[in-house]
């Protein structure tokens, strides 16, 4: 079998090794992929096509590099079942809790959960298409990518003009009590997919990088809890303004990083 080492200077977060797994997942050679996040590494065990697979991943634009070649005997397993078992817990967990935050977001008028719900929906979106990867046809990841990406950035700039209009106009404050509440049930709901992540004590780089997903969550969700305070504290709605627009740009940039797996070849 062929090893192959490529630099990946733009792989900085999971959202780059969905793509890159995505747009391998069609090459027949291909038996096995290993992610290096940290070191931006990706190591492909590989029966011979290099180049088809070079030319893939320079497709991408992510500043990819040929580091080195050489011949293994190591043997690379299938994904266990179970880890999908673990990933579509936490995709429906991601996606319920999507539907809960945009409702109680609108109507206790905090951006803050408006948001976060969005982003609880793009994380839905990016373990879903890597569930996909494993089965269904190109043209089908390709379009719900595609339909997916457009998506979120309607909603998010919808979302970042309601933001300018309150930060001007005299708007009532949001319901500060539903902020805390939602949001600490939603760092419940991530708590949840980080315990089952690592329980299932995977050492493959997909699931660490689901992690890694994860813990950014667990952030945004106390972001949102801290904006609920400070509204409550200085009785101003713009520390959820803030915090709203801040995870706006998140979730449009998640969106343009999914937009990538329905436009590359």
């Amino acid at each position: 079998m062929d090893k192959a080492v490529f630099k990946i200077a733009k792989m900085d977060c999971p959202s780059e090794e969905n793509l890159i797994r995505i747009k391998l997942n069609d090459i027949e050679s291909i038996r096995g992929l290993d992610f290096d996040i940290e070191n931006r590494k990706l190591t492909i065990y590989h029966v011979g096509r290099l180049n088809e697979i070079e030319f893939a991943i320079h497709q991408l634009n992510l500043g990819s590099r040929l580091m080195e070649t050489d011949l293994t005997n190591q043997m690379v397993l299938p994904e266990d079942s179970n880890q999908r078992r673990v990933l579509w817990a936490v995709l429906w967990i991601n996606f319920g809790f999507f539907i809960i935050e945009i409702t109680t977001g609108f109507f206790s008028r905090s951006m803050g959960l408006v948001a976060d719900s969005l982003d609880m929906l793009a994380d839905s979106i990016v373990y879903g298409l890597s569930l996909i990867a494993v089965g269904g046809t190109l043209a089908l990841k390709k379009r719900i990518a595609r339909t997916s990406g457009y998506f979120q950035i309607v909603l998010a700039v919808m979302g970042f003009i309601e933001v300018i209009r309150r930060f001007i106009g005299i708007e009532k404050l949001p319901g500060f009590e539903t902020m805390i509440i939602v949001s600490t049930f939603a760092l419940a709901g991530n708590g949840t997919c980080l315990y089952l992540l690592q329980k299932s004590k995977s050492q493959e780089a997909h699931m660490k990088a689901s992690m890694i997903f994860t813990s950014n969550d667990v952030i945004i969700n106390i972001g949102v809890i801290t904006a609920g305070l400070l509204v409550h504290l200085l009785h101003s709605n713009r520390p959820d303004l803030i915090i709203g627009a801040i995870v706006f740009v998140l979730v449009i940039q998640g969106a343009f990083r999914i937009l990538k797996l329905g436009k590359s070849n």
